[in-house]
């Protein structure tokens, strides 16, 4: 063990958990809560009785769900500035920026997974709820917010976080854009101070950590709502 260096850790946590693991937690919330809101919105469409918006709906869910997420996080980097300047008739590709571009390619690739998800919460809430919305004078916006809603998402939060959680694992592929996630951080100190296994089995130690502590609040979680069922 006297080979190892260990103290590279020590010099660098600054750095890892300043730029790294901040960058890397706050692409999670922001994409989880982007795809949370979207992913209702299609699951709302996938249910209408409007067949357009159901197809339209699906569509986009098999796509997404059927591209490999580093090809797309390649794609909308590339692509977006592009778009920008279509809808601004600039004849310049815009500045995005790459965790702009990370945000909307998560945001949009979780969405299609937080869809299904939240289809399955809201097709798990009896019909006669639904009926009896009706009965005392809502209209469907106000069945889905006061009464189908909530209940979903108490029913699928545990799914919802455990999604979550693969989502922040995945942040990590936006090396592709070079953006410093925890996972980039730790390979520059790596390769600055030729210290890969210290600075990956950190980075792996971390992860870990990080994963485990929410799939155990998770399975707390699920158990609490098994009760309130």
């Amino acid at each position: 063990m006297g080979a190892y260096d260990f103290d590279v850790i020590a010099r660098s946590f600054v750095y890892l958990f300043r730029e790294g693991l901040t960058f890397s937690v706050t692409l999670t919330v922001l994409a989880m809560c982007g795809g949370i809101v979207l992913g209702t919105l299609l699951a709302l469409m996938r249910l209408s009785k409007f067949s357009w918006m159901s197809s339209f709906a699906a569509t986009y869910v098999n796509l997404m769900r059927s591209l490999p997420l580093v090809l797309v996080i390649f794609w909308f980097f590339f692509l977006v500035p592009y778009i920008g300047a279509w809808l601004m008739d600039s004849k310049t590709p815009i500045k995005v920026g790459a965790f702009a571009s990370a945000l909307i390619t998560f945001t949009m690739f979780e969405a299609a997974f937080y869809c299904e998800i939240m289809r399955a919460g809201i097709q798990s809430i009896p019909a006669g709820q639904v009926s009896a919305g009706y009965a005392i004078g809502l209209n469907y916006r106000q069945t889905m917010s006061y009464i189908v809603l909530p209940q979903a998402f108490r029913n699928m939060l545990p799914i919802l976080l455990t999604q979550t959680i693969i989502l922040f694992q995945d942040t990590s592929l936006v090396y592709v854009i070079s953006s410093t996630d925890f996972l980039g951080a730790a390979s520059k100190v790596a390769n600055r101070d030729n210290r890969l296994l210290e600075m990956y089995t950190f980075a792996a130690l971390v992860y870990f950590i990080i994963c485990a502590s929410m799939s155990w609040y998770v399975r707390k979680l699920q158990a609490k709502i098994s009760i309130i069922r």
